[in-house]
């Protein structure tokens, strides 16, 4: 391999992140290049981009990628989103996300053990080597551990503040598994007591961070205590991700205060209200406010109502900012990741469900019921009455009304505690990823009588995984629909 072929790139995928990015060859043009990056930063480059790059010809601006030889070997390269991406309207200016987020990506399928300090890793390295001579362990200095559990526990951080007692099983099979030297002979499992030390490492860790002032952990500060015995238990009320959120609660922007911020909600405010809006600015100021209104959500008001709380958001009425917020919150694109998964697992969900409707002989009548979703349907010059309506699709039809199926409704309109929170949706599958969209933006809870669906859409088909079991009946279908035909 010719050492000229090789390229050294400095990726920014956001406006003050960089990953280093080293390629064997030259790629043979610009979109396999972005094919390569799009794989290489997954799942953070979720969108469609442009790629802009530090011209040497012109004292480093930035230019437009568009010819591949003009790219230098060592170079550094800027992603852009393209305006045309569904989910966001934002320009350069707001990449992926700002850097009032801490987190990246959601827990990782294979837990990444980080480098430890020097010593440590040299004594780690010689244990390993004699544990495969002779399955001798390693015996620990108390200095040694406690680098080996901050590390980890700073790690596990970057995922998730608050990880599942199966998250912090995987670190530690994970952190045995690369250096088995640390093995422990008296456990089933050989790793159950890294497990319990990483939990009580993790909790420690979260108090020192909550006296640091990260408002993550610090709105779950202040409970009952020996010097605060009336304040409520400290295992109630626990604000935190429950639903494979990865941006919850993040602190403010460098340089920002809640001042500052309110003057921007305000402009917010100020440009959703005009007829012809600058959907980029609205974009840019969301992103800038998004500490701000999770703040506002989860911990000065959660108990705000949903027409209260887009009184002071009413961009989230806006259908590109809903999804521009779930990926504010999941790192996950909702519109392309949906309909993708959706075009993925209709063809096997449709023949599980004829098979199953075959054996009762009720076939009909089972698809007249799983195609029925409307509560409510109504002819376009009546009002329905919605004011007791938590969560629903209200839709309206130019058929005949008492149709159990409409397959040309003239619109859909999502309704949240009796207010239509958006309007004129032309097809069900939109109305829906919306719905789900809004429920993550705004905090709310599934409903009880659709909370198998939602959990079904969340996990199977988002992918967005809380560690928690699903129920019987779920995991039956996802067995089916996983399952060969």
């Amino acid at each position: 391999m010719a050492e000229s072929d090789r390229m050294l790139l400095r990726v920014f995928i956001a406006t003050d992140i960089a990953h280093k990015m080293v390629l064997a060859t030259r790629p043979t043009s610009v979109e396999e290049l972005i094919t390569i990056t799009r794989e290489k930063f997954k799942p953070h480059l979720d969108f469609d981009f442009t790629l802009q790059y530090e011209d040497p010809d012109f004292g480093g601006e930035l230019c437009v990628l568009s010819d591949i030889t003009e790219l230098p070997q060592k170079a550094v390269l800027k992603i852009l989103r393209s305006e045309s991406d569904a989910s966001s309207t934002g320009t350069s200016d707001t990449e992926l996300l700002p850097h009032a987020l801490a987190r990246m990506q959601a827990w990782p399928d294979v837990f990444p053990v980080p480098l430890f300090s020097y010593d440590v890793e040299y004594c780690l390295e010689a244990g390993n080597a004699q544990y495969q001579n002779d399955r001798k362990m390693l015996k620990l200095t108390r200095a040694q551990k406690h680098d080996i559990l901050e590390n980890m526990a700073k790690t596990m951080h970057s995922f998730k503040a608050y990880p599942s007692d199966k998250e912090i099983a995987r670190a530690a099979e994970a952190l045995v598994t690369k250096h088995p030297c640390l093995t422990e002979p008296g456990s089933h499992c050989g790793w159950y007591g890294w497990k319990i030390s990483l939990k009580f490492k993790m909790g420690n860790y979260r108090t020192k961070l909550s006296r640091s002032g990260c408002d993550e952990v610090a709105v779950n500060s202040g409970k009952r205590s020996r010097n605060n015995p009336e304040s409520e238990s400290p295992h109630c009320n626990i604000k935190r991700p429950r639903r494979a959120e990865v941006n919850y609660l993040p602190n403010f922007p460098r340089g920002e205060d809640a001042s500052s911020l309110e003057r921007l909600r305000v402009q917010v405010v100020e440009e959703v209200s005009k007829m012809d809006k600058n959907l980029q600015m609205i974009e840019r100021l969301m992103q800038t406010t998004y500490a701000l209104r999770r703040k506002q959500i989860i911990a000065d008001n959660p108990s705000q109502s949903v027409k209260d709380l887009l009184e002071n958001w009413p961009a989230l009425r806006i259908e590109s900012q809903v999804c521009a917020e779930f990926h504010r919150i999941t790192n996950i694109n909702l519109r392309s990741k949906f309909y993708a998964e959706l075009d993925k697992h209709t063809p096997r969900l449709l023949a599980v469900y004829r098979q199953k409707a075959a054996r009762t002989g009720k076939t009909a009548e089972a698809l007249r019921s799983i195609f029925s979703a409307y509560d409510l349907l109504t002819e376009k010059e009546s009002e329905p009455d919605i004011a007791d309506l938590a969560v629903g699709l209200l839709t309206m039809v130019n058929e005949d009304p008492s149709s159990p199926v409409q397959f040309s409704p003239a619109r859909i309109a999502i309704v949240l505690e009796g207010d239509i929170v958006l309007n004129d949706l032309s097809y069900l599958a939109d109305a829906f990823l919306m719905l789900l969209g809004l429920m993550y933006a705004l905090n709310i809870c599934y409903p009880k009588k659709l909370i198998h669906t939602f959990h079904f859409i969340q996990k199977v088909i988002m992918g967005l995984d809380d560690f928690k079991p699903l129920t019987p009946r779920l995991l039956n279908l996802k067995n089916d629909l996983l399952g060969r035909v």
